[in-house]
C-alpha cells in the first residue's frame, strides 16, 4: 500500500497556470494557420507541463520518491509525443532551448522555496509564451512580427495577471504591490495607445476594471479563480476577434 502511495500520479495545484498553458499556444496555432500537427503538440506540451510540477516539488521539498515517478511518466508521455512534432519540425528543438533558461530560473526558486516570488512568475509566462511562438512557427513556418506581437500581448496580460493576484492574496496587505499593480495596468492601457494598439484596450479593459475596484475586498478563493478564468476567457476571444 506504501508504494502505492508513492506512485500516484501527481497533478499540478497551480490552477491559475492552466490559462497561461492554453491561451499563448491556442491564440499562436489560430494567428499561424491551423494543422493537423497543433494537436500532439499541444498534447506533448500539456504533458511536458504536467511533468515539470513534481519535478520542482522534488527540488523543493527534497523528496523525490514521492514525486520523481510522475515526473518520469509525464516526461516519457510527452518525448514520445513530441518526438513526432520535431520529426514533422525539427526547428523546434529551439523553442524547447528557448525555453530552458527560464524553467532554469524556476528550479532556482523552486530550491530556495520561493517559487511564489515575482521575477520566479516572470520567467515562467516567457516559458508559456514561447511555447505560443512554436505554435505559431508550425502553422506559418517562421515567425513574423505578428507572432511576436501575440506573445507580448499574452505576456502583458499574464504580468497583470500577476501583480492583481498578489495584491488579492500574498500582498493584499502590501500597498507597495497594490501601487504596482495599478499603475502597470494604467500604463499599459496608455501605451497600447501611444504605440499604435487603440484596438487592443478592449482586451485589457475587464483586467484593469477588476485591478482597481476589486483590490481591498475579501474574496474566497475559488470566487477570485472563477473570476481568473472569465477574465483569462474574455482575453482570448477579445484577441481571436481582434486578429480576425
Amino acid at each position: 500500500m506504501k508504494n502505492r502511495q508513492k506512485q500516484k500520479w501527481i497533478v499540478p495545484k497551480q490552477h491559475g497556470a492552466w490559462a497561461m498553458l492554453i491561451i499563448p499556444f491556442v491564440l499562436g496555432a489560430y494567428a499561424g494557420g491551423l494543422t493537423w500537427l497543433h494537436l500532439p503538440l499541444f498534447v506533448g506540451w500539456f504533458f511536458l507541463y504536467l511533468a515539470t510540477y513534481p519535478l520542482l516539488m522534488a527540488v523543493k521539498l527534497k523528496r523525490t520518491q514521492e514525486y520523481m515517478w510522475s515526473f518520469y511518466g509525464y516526461t516519457a508521455i510527452a518525448a514520445v509525443i513530441l518526438a513526432i512534432c520535431l520529426w514533422y519540425v525539427p526547428s523546434l528543438f529551439y523553442f524547447g532551448a528557448a525555453m530552458l533558461p527560464f524553467f532554469l530560473i524556476n528550479l532556482s526558486y523552486a530550491k530556495r522555496k520561493q517559487e511564489r516570488a515575482f521575477w520566479n512568475d516572470v520567467a515562467a509566462i516567457i516559458v508559456f509564451c514561447v511555447a505560443g511562438l512554436a505554435s505559431f512557427y508550425v502553422g506559418r513556418e517562421e515567425l513574423t512580427i505578428e507572432a511576436f506581437e501575440l506573445a507580448a500581448f499574452c505576456f502583458l496580460f499574464f504580468l497583470g495577471s500577476t501583480f492583481y493576484v498578489k495584491t488579492m492574496i500574498r500582498e493584499k496587505k502590501n500597498p507597495m504591490y497594490k501601487w504596482l499593480s495599478w499603475g502597470y495596468h494604467g500604463i499599459l492601457m496608455i501605451a497600447l495607445v501611444v504605440i499604435g494598439y487603440p484596438l487592443f484596450v478592449l482586451a485589457y479593459v475587464p483586467s484593469v476594471v477588476r485591478a482597481v475596484y476589486l483590490y481591498g475586498k475579501s474574496l474566497p478563493i475559488m470566487k477570485l479563480g472563477i473570476l481568473e478564468i472569465a477574465n483569462a476567457a474574455y482575453f482570448l476571444i477579445a484577441m481571436i476577434v481582434l486578429y480576425s
